[in-house]
């Protein structure tokens, strides 16, 4: 049995996905977890909702077009999913 490791993600939509912003009273909790190779990505229909652009994200924090559709791509690949 092959056993692999990957670096946790979190991936944060709808209105929470304006706490990924520079600005945002998290951003020393998202320094934290990237610290900890904890891997943030941010929805890309989210921030347009938002009337975000990347440029407004903390350092580090990536994108996704959709978060759905980037959830269902990791649990196809095997990634499990737990909501928090």
């Amino acid at each position: 049995m092959s056993v692999q490791t990957t670096v946790p993600e979190t991936k944060q939509a709808a209105p929470g996905v304006k706490l990924l912003a520079t600005n945002s009273p998290a951003t020393e909790a998202i320094t934290n977890a990237r610290q900890l190779h904890v891997d943030i990505l941010a929805c890309g229909n989210s921030m347009r909702s938002a009337g975000m652009d990347d440029k407004d994200l903390v350092p580090g924090i990536g994108t996704a077009p959709t978060a759905i559709a980037h959830l269902a791509r990791r649990q196809w690949d095997g990634w499990a999913y737990a909501r928090l």
